[in-house]
């Protein structure tokens, strides 16, 4: 796998590191590739549990590399083919039953964004910025950022966040719901560091508790506009009973049960 994405398993954690930092881990056809070669292997690997995406240096995703667009592409047709290389990646994490949380310090914008919308649960530091900035450079939204955003913040608050020149402070982004949390430091790189240890904590919660519950409550609530309402009923009807007839729900509702007896004499 490439230098431009550090990849590793650790106890059921696979652990993404954007690390294109001298660039703001911007989009290159190198990253792009080893991003949907990273996605697609943490999510078939039947010993992860949970993914935690982070990034290298002082920003989470600036989002394409718009240098990299301006000497090496002659027209749009590799823009879009790298865009879907990309865009395997974002639906390796978002189809898959397994619960992803973003460590997202510093900038977070373009298709950076579409890249965070993609995790389940985003941790950011107090100095973050996140925003859109398509227009700027006369492109448009990529990467999931029409697909997810209005999901998000709603369409009233996705639109003024795409026909602005804005970006959203950490305290912004979580009172829209973009992100889950905030976390402070006493300067730039101890603000990362505790981002990324809070994001690790999240992950191992998850892993310390029931991951395949958890993975599967995230596939209900992210496959379901491909539902009908009777349809997305029927599916959580059949999700619960396989969950129940798991050996770890079998050990859970026998615990409650016996705890719950307990209580009762």
């Amino acid at each position: 796998m490439s230098d431009a994405i550090l990849f590793s398993v650790d106890e059921g954690l696979a652990r993404l590191t954007l690390n294109r930092p001298t660039r703001l881990n911007a989009f290159s056809a190198d990253l792009a590739h080893a991003w949907r070669d990273a996605t697609t292997e943490a999510t078939s690997r039947g010993d992860v549990r949970a993914i935690m995406l982070d990034a290298a240096g002082a920003s989470f995703c600036a989002g394409g590399d718009v240098l990299d667009m301006a000497n090496t592409m002659p027209d749009g047709r590799p823009l879009t083919e790298l865009a879907g290389v990309i865009n395997e990646g974002i639906r390796a994490l978002t189809e898959s039953a397994i619960p992803v949380v973003a460590a997202a310090h510093g900038t977070t914008a373009g298709g950076g964004l579409g890249i965070l919308l993609s995790t389940d649960y985003a941790v950011v530091g107090g100095r973050s910025k996140l925003g859109s900035l398509y227009a700027n450079i006369g492109l448009t939204p990529d990467l999931s950022v029409s697909a997810h955003l209005a999901d998000a913040v709603g369409s009233r608050r996705a639109l003024q966040l795409v026909l602005q020149d804005r970006l959203l402070t950490a305290e912004e982004a979580l009172e829209w719901g973009l992100v889950a949390e905030i976390v402070s430091g006493e300067g730039a790189v101890d603000e990362a560091d505790r981002v990324r240890a809070r994001a690790e904590e999240i992950a191992r919660f998850w892993l310390a508790g029931a991951a395949g519950a958890y993975g599967q409550a995230k596939r209900l609530i992210r496959s379901q506009p491909s539902r009908t309402f009777a349809e997305q009923l029927d599916e959580e009807a059949r999700s619960i009973g396989a969950a129940f007839d798991t050996p770890d729900a079998r050990a859970r509702v026998a615990a409650f049960a016996a705890a719950s007896a307990k209580k009762a004499r």
